[in-house]
């Protein structure tokens, strides 16, 4: 299948590694113009060596305003906006000081917001446009081991769904994906190390992992980065044109309601 993609200019916020990174590469290889994003230059660099093809890359840190700023003097223009940049940790409600809550919520939904009211008129003149936002599964169900990550998920739903119901017969369709625990570079060190911690090989932790914290999940595994980028990218394509609006799941399962 083509998904019209060719000639597309696309920017992928957060995607040196993981998720990003997979989203970045697969637009790449179908023939999207892409920009990789990340902190420092060095990660910029190695990202965009790796994917290749039409790359280009811009370290700027966009969980602040100085950060979007650069970013949006090196790039004037989108067809394709995904906002994946966020960060997580497990940390008891109480636990939760005030300076965490703004740190997330800056990183992970304003971050999001800026970029997006800066390239969606350039959008709607053109009157094509996708615009996504990568939330996840505790947006739907919070996990309690970390309440403050998933305020933000739920924020990016709301977000996702408010653009598309303030700009509807436009031409550009805005969506959030829902990502079940996936087996990126953050959670990778992070099962790691808890596994570490209980004396147990990753595998081991993995299947109490499903068990216990995720027991709704359906595969009984860690998605793939690859897995969540195939959904991402056909969200992003011509043939998508019909979904917007919508909170599409990729969590394996692990969300119970059917609506």
């Amino acid at each position: 299948m083509d998904l019209g993609l060719k000639g597309k200019r696309a920017l992928v916020t957060g995607s040196t590694a993981g998720i990003g990174f997979a989203i970045a590469r697969l637009l790449s290889r179908e023939g999207a113009t892409v920009y990789v994003n990340g902190r420092t230059q060095a990660r910029v660099d190695k990202a965009v060596k790796e994917i290749g093809g039409s790359v280009h890359g811009i370290a700027a840190d966009l969980s602040a305003e100085g950060g979007a700023s650069k970013l949006f003097s090196h790039i004037d223009s989108l067809d394709i906006l995904v906002n994946n940049l966020g960060i997580f940790e497990t940390r008891p409600f109480l636990e939760i000081d005030d300076a965490d809550w703004r740190r997330f919520f800056e990183t992970n939904v304003l971050s999001g917001v800026r970029v997006t009211r800066h390239y969606l008129p350039h959008m709607l003149k053109k009157k094509w446009g996708r615009v996504l936002f990568i939330s996840s599964e505790s947006g739907q169900q919070i996990p309690a081991e970390m309440v403050h990550y998933g305020m933000t998920k739920t924020a990016q739903i709301a977000i996702a769904r408010g653009i598309a119901e303030a700009f509807p017969a436009s031409g550009v369709t805005v969506n959030s994906v829902l990502v079940g625990p996936t087996e990126s570079e953050g959670v990778a060190t992070f099962v790691e190390n808890f596994a570490r911690q209980e004396g147990k090989t990753k595998e081991a932790f993995a299947q109490d992992f499903f068990q216990t914290a995720r027991p709704s999940s359906l595969i009984k595994r860690f998605e793939t980065i690859d897995e969540v980028a195939a959904m991402t990218v056909y969200l992003c394509s011509e043939q998508a044109s019909a979904t917007t609006g919508s909170a599409i799941r990729v969590d394996g399962g692990v969300i119970r309601s059917i609506v």
